[in-house]
């Protein structure tokens, strides 16, 4: 059956291929300037995929690097430390699954104001349990008490209904405790 199709004479479907045809059809040998010009253009191509790929890494990079310095500032770095001075009126526990001690108080400068109208308490979130059962005994007691507490710009489900949080809830008269080293270098003066 090959034998049917291997004949030598052209079909019209096919082109005859002179001699002259299948040499051109061989690859020619490039010169050196032929070779360096060619790698030249290969190496310039990678180079360039990469610079773009590493300007791509690195603006996504810092573009996370940015959101996470703007989150921590928002959320987990005190943007006021203070203390305010009041009486204690009222500390709640509220949260169905995360538990915080919210405390109303009426600032000093509302008592001793006679002119200008009470128009809101000066609220914080007590996270530690000691911290609360203070202010749960100094509750309604009259006594002015001064709290040291930080005030975040952002506010999270788990830290409660306000963004400022008591650290330390002291009574008038009472001594704040210095650390053993603030101790150690007041006695050396």
């Amino acid at each position: 059956m090959n034998s049917l199709f291997n004949d030598e004479y052209d079909d019209h479907f096919y082109s005859s291929k002179s001699e002259e045809d299948k040499k051109e059809q061989k690859p020619a040998e490039e010169t050196p300037e032929e070779r360096e010009e060619r790698e030249m253009k290969e190496l310039t191509y990678e180079r360039s995929t990469n610079r773009r790929r590493a300007i791509i890494v690195g603006g996504v990079a810092l573009l996370a690097l940015g959101i996470v310095i703007a989150l921590w500032f928002r959320y987990f770095h005190p943007y006021i430390v203070s203390e305010e001075r009041g009486v204690i009126l009222k500390v709640k526990s509220e949260g169905t699954l995360l538990k915080t001690y919210e405390v109303q108080m009426i600032s000093e400068k509302y008592i001793t104001d006679t002119v200008r109208a009470f128009k809101a308490g000066f609220e914080f979130t007590v996270k530690d349990d000691s911290l609360a059962a203070k202010a749960s005994k100094l509750q309604s007691t009259g006594r002015r008490v001064t709290v040291k507490y930080e005030e975040y710009k952002g506010m999270l489900p788990w830290r409660g209904e306000s963004n400022r949080f008591a650290t330390a809830i002291l009574e008038d008269g009472e001594v704040v405790d210095t650390p053993p080293v603030e101790k150690a270098a007041e006695e050396k003066e």
